[in-house]
């Protein structure tokens, strides 16, 4: 099953379409305007849905938000829930499962973690007017993107951000770059100054396929933190009072929670699951997790990213995904020759599909707790 993995994002929607029309799924497709990829091909949001018109209960799952690791999402989601047929079993009368592919096509045709505008669009779902700034990251930007670096040196890059660690402490540090930051529009982890159209789209898809559900599982699918190839249930809602201890009953220990300090992941702001949070009814139940899965160690992942940034600074798009400096960040998100890391992650995946299905069978027509 590890050949569920694609090559790039076209052989990604190609494979997801097609098991998808073979399930029967109903497909709704959003094009994103003014871009094509490295190919000359679309770029889109495909959303595939099994079950019935006004379901009850919701599997909701969501690959691409950071573009590049939408080649891990797009597997889980093609491989295991179209292929295996986990979504059409699960599916009946009172049961839907919506899938949205690579939310962030332009990230994941281009190999980036951003968006077409340098976004972070797992930032992006915020007050714009009234953004939550980051004043840590301010410290530590002309570190991450150097204002005059005419060439990438990775031997100075890893000293200056040793220097930082060394200065910050891991955690503060972490949380200085991650969290989110509003100011520095060619920076990481930059949450944009206006909604990006995924955000737009991703809103639509809520009000439109999501929010008259009564319980709600949402899996939003990343890598890129934690212990290489375990996948980390990350609490991320919702906003009852029984929200996390229902996640708990759901994936058990394995749960864990940015706010509590128990996550690879420090808080962050302006993610997908503040949108199905603010988007359902008063009397739905969202239980809302972001399944992480470990890849290469946290400096090797802001290393890459680092590269990747200061590469679609000084190079065209079509020029930077075909630049050698690529391996880093396809590495650091999924990487390209690990077949025992690519059957880890479809068992875990598997693993955490059925235990939210499995919670959403439990819940009780008018269980609000």
């Amino acid at each position: 099953m590890s050949d569920a993995f694609p090559h790039d994002y076209s052989r990604a929607r190609a494979d997801f379409l097609g098991a998808a029309q073979a399930a029967g799924a109903r497909l709704r497709t959003f094009v994103l305007p003014g871009h094509r990829g490295p190919d000359g091909g679309e770029l889109a949001v495909d959303t595939a849905y099994l079950g019935p018109p006004d379901p009850v209960k919701l599997l909701v799952t969501v690959s691409g938000t950071h573009g590049i690791e939408g080649f891990c999402g797009s597997a889980c989601q093609t491989g295991i829930l179209l292929r295996e047929g986990l979504a059409e079993a699960a599916a009946g009368p009172t049961t839907g499962v919506l899938l949205v592919h690579a939310l962030n096509p332009y990230g994941f045709a281009y190999l980036r973690r951003v968006n077409e505008d340098n976004v972070d669009l797992n930032r992006n779902f915020v007050d714009h007017d009234a953004p939550p700034h980051n004043d840590a990251y301010d410290a530590v930007h002309r570190t991450l993107v150097p204002p005059d670096a005419a060439a990438f040196d990775p031997s100075e890059l890893v000293a200056n951000l040793t220097a930082l660690r060394d200065e910050l402490g891991p955690g503060r540090l972490q949380e200085a770059v991650t969290r989110g930051q509003y100011r520095h529009p060619d920076g990481l982890f930059h949450g944009g100054s206006a909604p990006a159209w995924s955000r737009g789209v991703f809103e639509t898809v809520v009000a439109e396929q999501i929010a008259g559900a009564t319980h709600i599982g949402y899996i939003d699918l990343h890598t890129g933190l934690g212990e290489r190839g375990v996948g980390e249930p990350i609490f991320r809602g919702g906003r009852d009072a029984d929200a996390y201890q229902r996640a708990r009953r759901w994936y058990g220990d394995a749960l864990t929670a940015s706010e509590h300090g128990t996550s690879s992941s420090t808080p962050i702001v302006g993610n997908t699951a503040t949108a199905v949070a603010d988007g359902i009814g008063a009397d739905s139940r969202l239980t809302a997790i972001t399944l992480e899965f470990g890849t290469r160690p946290g400096p090797e992942v802001l290393l890459a990213l680092c590269a990747d940034t200061w590469l679609h600074r000084h190079h065209a798009p079509v020029d930077a995904v075909r630049s050698d400096l690529k391996r880093l960040i396809r590495d650091a998100f999924c990487p390209a020759d690990d077949a025992r890391w690519r059957e880890q992650v479809l068992r875990r995946a598997r693993e955490v599909f059925d235990q939210a299905l499995t919670g959403l069978a439990d819940a009780k027509p008018g269980d609000h707790g």
